[in-house]
């Protein structure tokens, strides 16, 4: 099973032992280019929002090996290589990160051929969501329509519960995967008062967004003003480090390498993550299609919030905020939006 557990002081996905491995009594502080991790006056275990990584770190591995091309008698094979793909629980995915890994389905799974690393990996994965109670500074879900509530593609969801007297959890089961489990555990049902006090802790994180986007045909603005002087704005502070893509849970572009054993002569295939914003990605011929960085965010933000509609009929965005978090100067995802809705310099056509 993987869940949260506090590693060099940031919250990450890694293998449980036990609840002991928890982030018991921790929460974040999170604005643009900023996290902190600082306790809680309680024993909270889900009481944070999100760390840096996301769960395509397992179901879309960093590195995986495609093929291999083996000398045979003189001449060669080609061996498709595929490892066992472990069976992976997931524990404590909130809403915003079950929708990322849906959109990924779509990606990955969906329409053409299905790449092959990515389904193996999702077969099987039983999944525990933990509805959100404490939404992080940078988190704007709500806009989205992505949460705080886990409304599917969950065995079981859960509600943390804590009152002065009293610590508990509100399960829902999801699936019949997650009402066998849910059957085995020690529980009682739900009643009126449980309900109202879930439905209480949401409208709660509902409320305390960190942040916010106007999503009012957001796909025509954006694609309506390639030539905004926002994107030059942008570009000035813009480092291209490709950080807001790497900690992007529906993020998927990637490279391939090549690689040769000089001792066996065994040469592989390599997939890796890669980034819009590199200067290599855009390569056409030797010549980057994209050479500015301007052109580069432009490029991801769009694609991100806009033409990914055309690709996979929603948005890539769903405001996990992870973007604005771990950008090193800060620049947010919601106030380019908002900067160019705002312009009087729109031009809609």
């Amino acid at each position: 099973m993987l869940g949260p557990t506090v590693r060099d002081h940031a919250i990450t996905y890694a293998p449980l032992a036990s609840v002991d491995d928890l982030p018991i009594g921790w929460t974040d502080h999170q604005d643009g280019g900023r996290y902190e991790l600082v306790p809680r006056p309680d024993r909270a275990l889900f009481g944070y929002a999100l760390g840096q990584h996301s769960w395509k770190e397992f179901l879309y591995p960093r590195r995986s090996t495609l093929f291999e091309v083996r000398p045979q008698n003189g001449s060669v094979e080609f061996v498709q290589t595929t490892a066992p793909a472990p069976r992976y629980a997931f524990l404590g995915i909130r809403a915003c990160e079950l929708v990322a890994i849906g959109i990924q389905d779509r990606v990955f799974m969906g329409g053409g051929p299905h790449d092959r690393t990515y389904s193996a990996a999702r077969q099987g994965l039983f999944t525990i969501a933990v509805n959100c109670g404490a939404p992080g500074g940078t988190c704007f879900c709500v806009s989205m329509e992505t949460g705080p509530r886990a409304e599917e593609g969950f065995d079981l969801a859960l509600t943390e519960v804590i009152e002065p007297d009293e610590h508990y959890f509100v399960f829902e089961a999801g699936s019949e995967a997650g009402a066998s489990i849910l059957a085995e555990i020690p529980s009682r049902p739900a009643d009126a008062a449980d309900l109202h006090r879930v439905g209480q802790i949401l409208a709660a994180s509902e409320a305390s967004m960190g942040r916010s986007m106007d999503t009012t045909d957001i796909k025509q603005m954006l694609q309506s003003n390639p030539e905004h002087p926002q994107w030059d704005e942008v570009a000035d502070r813009c480092l291209a480090c490709t950080n807001c893509t790497l900690v992007c849970p529906t993020c998927f572009c990637s490279t391939t390498e090549d690689q040769v054993a000089l001792d066996t002569g065994i040469a592989s295939r390599s997939r890796r993550w890669d980034s819009c914003f590199t200067m290599d990605f855009s390569n056409l011929h030797g010549v980057p299609v994209r050479a500015s960085t301007r052109a580069r965010y432009r490029q991801w933000m769009t694609h991100k919030l806009a033409s990914w509609y055309d690709q996979f009929g929603t948005s890539g965005c769903v405001g996990c905020g992870r973007c604005i978090t771990w950008c090193p100067v800060g620049i947010d995802i919601t106030r380019q939006a908002a900067a160019i809705r705002a312009s009087e310099e729109t031009v809609w056509t």
